[in-house]
């Protein structure tokens, strides 16, 4: 399967979280404070960019982060609305390439690049063993 029969740079997604406690740095690090955790705001990145193309995969096929490249520019606090974004901005035969961006309000509090590998559902999870959800 080629990624670029089917997906196109300039697809796009947004998702929204309000700030739990349990997606802040004190929730996993004892004496931190109770501020969004950066691998929380990744995995957020990593889902929206995963939502812009989502419905553009055959039936079977998955795609999987690979590459993460994020600065997080300023912390957010518990109860604050973040905005994350994911524009496609480069595709290869199995690589797709995110632009991401966070914000609280109209504050940038992350940016960046990621990439999403395209692969088959079923040959991945008979190769890993990975039971289904």
């Amino acid at each position: 399967m080629d990624a670029r029969e089917f997906i196109k740079i300039g697809m796009s997604a947004e998702r929204t979280l309000v700030v739990p406690p349990e997606r802040t740095v004190g929730h996993f690090v004892s004496d931190m404070p109770l501020v969004y955790a950066t691998p929380m705001m990744i995995l957020e990145m990593e889902m929206t960019s995963g939502d812009a193309i989502a419905k553009h995969l055959a039936p079977g096929w998955i795609t999987v982060g690979t590459e993460v490249d994020v600065r997080h520019l300023a912390a957010t606090r518990v109860g604050a609305t973040v905005r994350t974004t994911a524009r496609v901005i480069e595709v290869e035969r199995r690589v797709i390439r995110f632009e991401v961006e966070a914000f609280d309000g109209e504050r940038k509090i992350g940016e960046g690049k990621h990439a999403r590998g395209l692969v088959n559902y079923e040959q991945f999870t008979k190769r890993f063993g990975v039971p289904k959800s």
